[in-house]
Order: C-alpha cells, then structure tokens, then sequence
C-alpha cells in the first residue's frame, strides 16, 4: 500500500513529468498546464520541506486553476489571433496573384491557369486573355477582378 505522508519535491516533477508525458499521446495542451502546476508545487515543496501533504494538495489544486485559467485568457487567445495561415487552404495561398483568363468569364464563370492547376472563376464578365487579379476564394472557386 503506498503511503502519501513521504511525498517529496521530486514527487510532484515526476508527475509533472507524467503529465506532459500524457499531452504527447492526448495532445489538449490541458494536461501540459496541469504539469507546471506539479512542477510548482515540487518547487514550493524543494523551497519548503516540512510543507503538509494538505497544503502540497492544496497548493496543486490552486496552481492547476491559476495555470489553466492562464491557458484560457492569455495564451490561447493569442494563438488563435495569430491564426491566419493559408497553410491548408490553397486558393486563399493565390490572393494578391495575377494571372490572365484561360477562358473567358461569361455569367460570371470562367477558368484561369495558376501554376499547374486550372482554377475556376467568379467575377465580372470580360474576355479571354483579360490580366486578372484574384482577390480571394469562395472554396475551389477564385474570386477575381480585372487588373
């Protein structure tokens, strides 16, 4: 049976380890924070050894609130201020480009050619061979206007 009065500093770090441990295989970043909230809290008990197994408990519970309250209000509003990547969204990648019309635009659609794809197009009705700028994407089609 393990006995929770010998709890050391190194205790709670082998936790935090675990804990980040977990975050690998359930990536949530939830159990990352809860780690530096053992960390902490094996901090405090390294700073202050004769620190009651009551408080070490006490201390972890607050540590994990303060931390993923942190997570919730600074850290993961920035990231998702920060998300603006084309990464996995090809046509917004060819905003800004310029190209000329592969077919014309009548009713509105017509075809372009962007490096080795052939793109569909919504925009005013103009002529074949008109230079096109795209200045953005509805899905798979590319919305553009003349340059």
């Amino acid at each position: 049976m393990i006995q929770l009065s010998g709890i050391e500093f190194w205790h709670w770090w082998v936790l935090a380890l675990v804990l980040a441990g977990i975050e690998i295989f359930a990536p949530s970043f939830l159990f990352l924070w809860l780690g530096f909230a053992a960390a902490a809290v094996g901090l405090a008990v390294l700073v202050v050894p004769e620190l009651p197994l009551e408080y070490q408990f006490l201390l972890f519970g607050v540590f994990c609130i303060v931390s993923v309250v942190v997570w919730l209000r600074v850290v993961r509003p920035r990231k998702l201020e920060g998300s603006t990547s084309k990464l996995n969204r090809r046509a917004a990648q060819y905003e800004g480009r310029m190209t000329t019309l592969d077919q014309a635009i009548e009713n509105g659609v017509g075809y372009v050619r962007l490096d080795d794809s052939r793109w569909k197009v919504s925009g005013p009705d103009l002529p074949k061979g008109t230079k096109v700028r795209v200045t953005g994407a509805d899905g798979t089609v590319l919305e553009v206007e003349e340059a």
